[in-house]
């Protein structure tokens, strides 16, 4: 797998792969994968050598869920044999949900 650069000399610099995984649809698709199906598809990902996965809290179906997809990505990380110390999640605030409704919310 391909290996970029990110971030700058303020923030410092890490090495994740050229391809990432958005975890999103693991858990605002309709209907939703499973989550040994969700734990499976992060699996594969890193097998292929991906060290990048995209999340956020606002990642659900609704704001009743916040936080099921960083979980989610949590479970299966933790439930995978290999390394992870190399794996970058990024995650993000700020972004909200109303129903299926997107927002933004800069509150702390």
């Amino acid at each position: 797998m391909q290996q970029r650069t990110i971030g700058n000399d303020t923030v410092g610099r890490v090495q994740v792969s050229a391809i990432g995984l958005g975890a999103m649809p693991l858990s605002t698709k309709d209907p939703r994968p499973a989550p040994e199906d969700a734990r499976a598809v992060v699996h594969a990902a890193l097998d292929a050598g991906v060290t990048l996965i995209d999340t956020a809290d606002a990642y659900s179906r609704d704001e009743g869920e916040f936080g099921h997809n960083e979980s989610l990505v949590a479970a299966a990380l933790a439930s995978w044999g290999g390394d992870t110390s190399g794996v970058l999640v990024a995650t993000k605030g700020g972004h909200t949900r109303r129903g299926a409704d997107w927002a933004l919310d800069g509150s702390p």
